[in-house]
């Protein structure tokens, strides 16, 4: 579980590097720009999620370690 978090970070990280390239800085808001930004925030919405699930995994075991 803990590798795949991190693989689909990394592809999160891949995408956001890729749509940064996409936006046309003249004219953020129009156009193919405006999807390049929204799929920017996608990706930092997932990165948020996954590092929860992650801390969330390492609080459960360290509970489960106390209760033995």
């Amino acid at each position: 579980m803990k590798n795949f978090t991190y693989f689909l970070t990394v592809i999160a990280f891949l995408l956001i590097g890729y749509n940064f390239t996409q936006i046309n800085w003249g004219q953020p808001f129009q156009g193919d720009s405006v999807i390049a930004i929204i799929t920017i925030m996608a990706g930092l919405c997932t990165i948020v999620i996954l590092a929860i699930l992650r801390t969330s995994k390492k609080i459960e075991k360290t509970i489960k370690q106390k209760k033995k």
